[in-house]
């Protein structure tokens, strides 16, 4: 797992995932300068700095380069979340903790992507008492967009 972004690193990588288009330094320094006073000499070394841990992949274009991100906000939380439990001495205690701290609108999502993620029931598993049949989904596909892990 790489490791946590610094405040600014995060600062730009928010605006690199939501803009999701290639962004040059300078995009990227206006936008930030509307927050705080920062140069342009920081962002681009922020940025370089982003490229050489792979968060971010560059083109040239002229005598700047263009950085479009790696991956996507989500993956990032998502290894974050993943780092946290699994260096937990007492991970089922740990997730207990953690859906404890959600919101209503948090765990409703969390079902969803349990859902999403649950691994298709075995031929003959729903004529037994006691396994309930899974609930069908809208595409009949149980993988998530875009993971290429469909049934």
């Amino acid at each position: 797992m790489p490791r946590p972004l610094g405040e600014l690193e995060d600062a730009v990588m928010t605006r690199v995932w939501q803009w999701n288009r290639p962004v040059t330094v300078r995009e990227v320094l206006e936008d930030l300068q509307q927050e705080r006073s920062i140069a342009y000499t920081t962002v681009m070394t922020v940025m370089d700095n982003l490229h050489q841990k792979g968060w971010v992949r560059r083109e040239a274009e002229g005598r700047a380069y263009r950085y479009t991100a790696v991956s996507t906000r989500a993956a990032y939380s998502a290894a974050l979340m993943n780092e946290a439990w699994s260096t937990s001495d007492n991970p089922a205690a740990a997730l207990v903790a953690f859906f404890g701290m959600m919101s209503a609108e948090q765990r409703e999502a969390l079902r969803d992507a349990v859902r999403i993620v649950q691994p298709a029931e075995p031929e003959g598993a729903a004529d037994s008492a006691d396994s309930p049949a899974a609930p069908p989904d809208a595409e009949g596909d149980s993988a998530a967009p875009g993971t290429g892990t469909g049934r």
